[in-house]
């Protein structure tokens, strides 16, 4: 009987990993080749110690539990390859410099972001997924490599989903634990590494841990796929950030009816300057700098225990304790005010015409600074008078500029039902949280908006991590950002940042729907339909990346449902349906190219030649246009 009961284990187990085969093979990521590059060029952004620090410092995330020790003795589903290997995980888009090696911050020896942090009740040291992996950016010109610090990612992470064409690390880890689990043969490998000379006392305990933590990785892909919840495709360099930080906090922590469908993927906003903004968020929906980040570490995996088993509230004593390192994401904050733009590698990319970039400024000054360049608030009149200087962003709406509206739509009109969590508003009051758009007593617990929501519970996370952290209410005014409380406004538009050092940034616009600048400045019937992503290789000329096809791509469409790539458009004829200005003549266009390489690099801009332009103007205003009614979109 006995031996009856092993073989019928058996061959279900054979079954179960001829099952998982066959699912891997029908999901199986097609991934870009990866060749190293030949050199790594910094462009002098900030010290090595500083980079180091940004790159490698926790901020209190986890990957559903996944151990630090765990990751690197992962292998792929077929062979003994190490998933964690630098050349393979580099081929999702994430950084790794050529020749690495495992060092005091990265002793894993992995790509840029991937820290661990440990856990102060238990001692286990999980993987920790930071702010750099998605705001550091590469680009490639022949066969060398140009680091961009606090620019924008161009990876494949969030989608769990086996319908990335371009291959995505969620499923592709989801299907490495899964090989792993249910192989005894790569288990007991991974297990000899990860336990060493504890094997035999603690294998069993591992075993359960790591079941636990597949069983959440392959809980998510269920429960993302059946309920449709991502049906645009985020491919590379893009996720949507506020409909994944929502369906965690409020459908996974509170309610599963409060799950909404997220199909708005905006790209990662780089960082540089972003310290000296008074809103930021591509719609311009928050304020506070450390409410930010704690947003931001929620949406990548911190922990957060709002209801007990049986749903309700947990304890008061218990309520709103997270994973979160509040101290962590201060200094972090603290050291991206030290970094600087990128300035435009001559000796990679090539010269800059001084002469074209000089009539380009002339053109920049004529059509663009009116939205892009800083608005710079005289100090009694900035919200935070210690914020030096303090820059006013412009939010713009998308009736006006044009663009896809997806996004801001679906901050503005989601609601969720949080009343689970008890909250009372002369308790809510108390917090420090300012809303623009609403009042409290006008909130319905029943049906509270994305922003508003996620400030309260953000504001209660805060109080918590403070008070366990022993944070004094002056360390904490420093730590928040100047003082400034939890502000939130809900606007249907888009914030028209400065430009400085745009170019390092490609594809554009905030859903990443147009490959370059050159396209950017072109009528809409002159912008690619479809374009492939995920290659670094840069196209300095047009200033974006190499978008034609390529193995292991990911084809961008933009007649998908938030892929639009409409709106922004320079176009004769009237001001209305996102034509915000006249038509740029091709010769204009590569004259603004070239002064957006040099725009915000000192250096350069002192050898900018006066050349005669135009003051703005807003162009003809048809009758009845959007724009003829708001004749200055300054302010809204």
């Amino acid at each position: 009987m006995r031996f009856i009961r092993r073989t019928v284990k058996i061959i279900l187990l054979l079954l179960l990993i001829a099952l998982l085969t066959v699912v891997y093979f029908i999901a199986y990521p097609s991934l870009p080749a990866y060749k190293p590059a030949e050199k790594l060029h910094y462009l002098g952004q900030w010290s090595d110690r500083d980079r180091q620090f940004y790159y490698y410092t926790p901020q209190g995330t986890r990957v559903k539990g996944l151990q630090y020790a765990w990751f690197p003795a992962l292998e792929q589903p077929f062979g003994k390859s190490k998933f964690a290997a630098p050349e393979y995980l580099a081929r999702f888009g994430f950084l790794i410099q050529p020749g690495q090696k495992a060092t005091p911050l990265n002793p894993g020896n992995l790509p840029v972001g991937f820290a661990r942090h440990q856990d102060d009740e238990s001692g286990v040291q999980y993987l920790d997924i930071t702010c750099s992996a998605c705001h550091t950016g590469e680009l490639r010109y022949k066969g060398q490599a140009v680091r961009i610090d606090g620019g924008a990612a161009l990876h494949s992470l969030a989608s769990t989903v086996p319908t990335i064409k371009g291959g995505s690390f969620g499923q592709s880890l989801g299907m490495s634990m899964a090989f792993t689990y249910y192989n005894p043969l790569k288990f007991r490998r991974f297990a000899h590494e990860v336990l060493s000379e504890d094997y035999e006392r603690d294998y069993d305990t591992l075993r359960v841990e790591f079941k636990a933590v597949l069983d959440r990785l392959l809980s998510t892909a269920y429960n993302d796929w059946h309920r449709g919840l991502y049906p645009t495709e985020e491919g590379f360099g893009r996720t949507d950030a506020f409909g994944r930080i929502a369906n965690t906090t409020f459908g996974d922590s509170i309610d599963a009816a409060n799950y909404r469908v997220a199909d708005a993927p905006v790209s990662y906003p780089h960082l540089w300057d972003i310290w000296k903004f008074d809103w930021v968020q591509w719609n311009g929906s928050a304020m506070q700098p450390m409410a930010r980040n704690v947003g931001e570490a929620l949406g990548v995996g911190a922990t957060l225990h709002l209801l007990d088993d049986t749903g309700q509230a947990v304890p008061e004593d218990q309520r709103y304790a997270s994973s979160v390192r509040i101290s962590d994401l201060y200094e972090l904050e603290e050291t991206l005010k030290r970094l600087r733009p990128p300035a435009w590698p001559e000796q990679v990319f090539g010269k800059v015409d001084i002469g074209l970039a000089s009539q380009g400024r002339a053109l920049f000054n004529e059509n663009c600074a009116h939205c892009h360049s800083p608005k710079v608030v005289p100090p009694a009149q900035r919200v935070a008078p210690e914020r030096d200087p303090e820059w006013h962003m412009r939010i713009i709406p998308t009736e006006i500029v044009g663009t896809d509206a997806t996004t801001a739509d679906n901050i503005a009109d989601h609601r969720f039902d949080i009343s689970k969590l008890g909250w009372k508003k002369a308790e809510l009051a108390k917090l420090d949280v300012k809303l623009f758009s609403n009042s409290l007593d006008k909130i319905d617990f029943s049906a509270v908006s994305t922003a508003e929501a996620l400030a309260y519970v953000t504001a209660y996370v805060e109080e918590r991590a403070y008070r366990d952290n022993g944070i004094t209410a002056e360390q904490r005014r420093r730590m928040d950002g100047y003082g400034l409380p939890i502000g939130v406004q809900e606007v249907r538009g888009y914030k028209a940042r400065p430009l400085d050092a745009i170019w390092a940034t490609p594809p554009f616009l905030h859903n990443g729907s147009v490959p370059s600048l050159f396209h950017l400045l072109s009528p809409i019937s002159e912008r690619p339909a479809r374009f492939w992503v995920g290659n670094f290789e840069f196209d300095p000329q047009h200033v974006g990346f190499v978008s034609e096809k390529f193995s292991g791509g990911f084809l961008f469409d933009t007649r998908i449902k938030g892929n639009s790539n409409r709106g922004h458009e320079f176009r004769d004829g009237c001001r209305n349906n996102g034509v915000i200005g006249r038509g740029l003549q091709p010769e204009e266009r590569w004259a603004l190219v070239e002064y957006l390489k040099v725009l915000g690099n000192p250096r350069l801009e002192k050898r900018l030649r006066d050349m005669p332009g135009k003051p703005w103007n807003p162009g003809q205003l048809c009758q009845g246009s959007v724009t003829a009614n708001h004749k200055d979109s300054d302010d809204v």
